[in-house]
């Protein structure tokens, strides 16, 4: 698999607070991977810098071209997609416009109109109130309509920043049956999840940060069966 996302010494700071410290990884086409650790650990802030929201010094590349010299607007355009943490939905639009604006650097309209109709047969919910403004949505459904709506842009890497916050557990089995189907279609994934055991089982491999730093990398599967990872960040206790 070629590289896709290239990060290489990546600092961040705020002030005079470093949030982000040496980080490198590499992420190849197709891959399914994870960054997890403690809150406050430096995730969101490295997926940030990686998505030009925030500034940073090192070396970040997607799709070989350079992060720092593309703004979020050409990053979207060559594949690059981020559903935030607290979704960044378009409250005061619809449902269905804020499917329609995901779609919107596509031309092929007919084929976007198939695939909305099967997000709206797959999920009922969201046909029934297409209409209706995204703000009146539960949280659930509105994690549901973001996520739907990055995919819509045909993203080959899909960033998503704590997609199960908040949500009951119902509405976190639906969320990850569509991070599951990622790989079906193709497109890398980046996770950021609060859940580490749910990220690993549906991730093939895996970063650990602490303290703004990667300690640990990883296969998924083996960080699960790895007892001190399951201690530390899994909240599981030796047996």
């Amino acid at each position: 698999m070629s590289e896709l996302l290239k990060v290489q010494r990546l600092d961040v700071h705020y002030g005079g607070i470093q949030a982000v410290r040496d980080v490198s990884f590499t992420l190849h086409e197709g891959e399914q991977a994870t960054l997890i650790g403690a809150n406050g650990a430096g995730k969101s802030s490295t997926v940030r810098a990686i998505t030009g929201l925030e500034s940073f010094s090192g070396n970040i590349e997607f799709n070989g071209k350079a992060v720092g010299k593309h703004g979020p607007d050409a990053l979207l355009r060559d594949g690059l997609v981020m559903v935030p943490e607290g979704r960044g939905i378009f409250s005061r639009m619809t449902v269905l416009e804020n499917l329609q604006m995901g779609a919107w650097l596509r031309r092929d309209t007919v084929t976007v109109k198939r695939e909305m109709n099967a997000i709206f047969e797959r999920f009922p919910r969201l046909g029934e109130r297409q209409h209706q403004l995204a703000g009146l949505l539960s949280g659930g459904e509105q994690q549901l309509l973001a996520l739907n709506r990055a995919l819509l842009s045909q993203p080959r890497l899909l960033i998503l920043d704590e997609p199960s916050m908040g949500l009951a557990p119902k509405m976190v089995e639906n969320i990850f049956a569509v991070i599951a189907g990622l790989r079906e279609r193709g497109v890398a994934l980046l996770l950021i999840e609060q859940n580490a055991r749910l990220a690993l089982e549906v991730t093939d491999s895996a970063w650990v940060m602490d303290s703004g730093s990667i300690v640990h990398h990883g296969q998924s599967k083996a960080m699960l069966d790895d007892d001190q990872i399951a201690q530390i960040y899994l909240g599981e206790m030796p047996v």
